[in-house]
């Protein structure tokens, strides 16, 4: 857990340090101010992530003994997705809101283009915080340990290798890709020591919907508030779509 602890605090914090130290001297505080000013838009994710991993772990080791322990880990997980995909969606959607509040300076608005990144990569945390239930139930945190500082690793390698080409911009493909590495590592080893019968199909069309609506409207028509709303309002009503049987299920109970 101490090791686990460890690499986590060097995917969090080393991405600024990192930028201080390999950009020229010249720009690096400017560039290390202006990402992390911007990197705060991502503490949305952040906050629901640690709020709904403080909330379900307790019932994650309550239920473990449970008949249907897996299927219901299962269903938790998807709809943490669905909430977390909803969140990036919405935070991209009205960005422009949003920095108005959180970053007034507007010298600063000119690294908001990571703001979708952090926010993938804070949405892939929380789901692998969801799927990590596999070794916390069975005892095998040193997998953990092990899957952790594979992420530190390549937050590491990854910064060293970005930053002095594209700055700012590669430490958020880094973090994004240390937290998206940690999801699919620790899915792939839990299906062979505590299989869960996640319903892959749903979630990865969940997650896939959201990144390609915040794609088209940040990237692709610029923030575009009634844009942005349609994609938003798309995303719910298919969402409803899909779950709507499962739902009315779950409020009648």
């Amino acid at each position: 857990v101490l090791i686990a602890g460890i690499a986590f605090s060097i995917n969090e914090a080393f991405d600024k340090i990192l930028l201080k130290y390999l950009l020229p001297e010249s720009i690096a505080e400017a560039e290390v101010g202006v990402y992390a000013a911007c990197y705060k838009l991502g503490v949305f994710l952040t906050l629901f992530a640690t709020a709904f991993r403080l909330g379900i772990e307790p019932f994650f080791f309550n239920h473990s003994k449970h008949r249907d322990a897996k299927e219901n880990y299962a269903t938790i997980t998807k709809y943490f997705t669905i909430l977390g995909s909803m969140i990036l969606l919405f935070v991209v959607v009205y960005i422009d809101i949003f920095k108005r509040i959180l970053i007034p300076e507007s010298s600063f608005w000119e690294a908001l283009i990571i703001v979708p990144i952090i926010l993938l990569a804070n949405l892939c945390l929380g789901i692998y915080h969801n799927l990590s239930v596999w070794y916390k139930v069975t005892d095998r945190t040193r997998f953990g340990a092990l899957i952790s500082s594979i992420g530190a690793c390549i937050t590491l390698v990854l910064n060293f290798l970005l930053i002095p080409w594209i700055s700012y911009t590669g430490s958020a493909i880094a973090t994004l890709a240390a937290y998206g590495s940690m999801m699919v590592i620790s899915y792939l080893l839990g299906r062979k020591y505590y299989a869960v019968p996640y319903d892959l199909k749903k979630i990865g069309t969940y997650l896939l919907l959201s990144v390609v609506f915040s794609v088209f409207s940040f990237y692709v028509f610029g923030g575009d508030l009634w844009i942005g709303t349609t994609f938003l309002l798309l995303f719910i009503i298919l969402v409803y779509q899909f779950e709507k049987k499962e739902l009315k299920l779950i409020l009648k109970r």
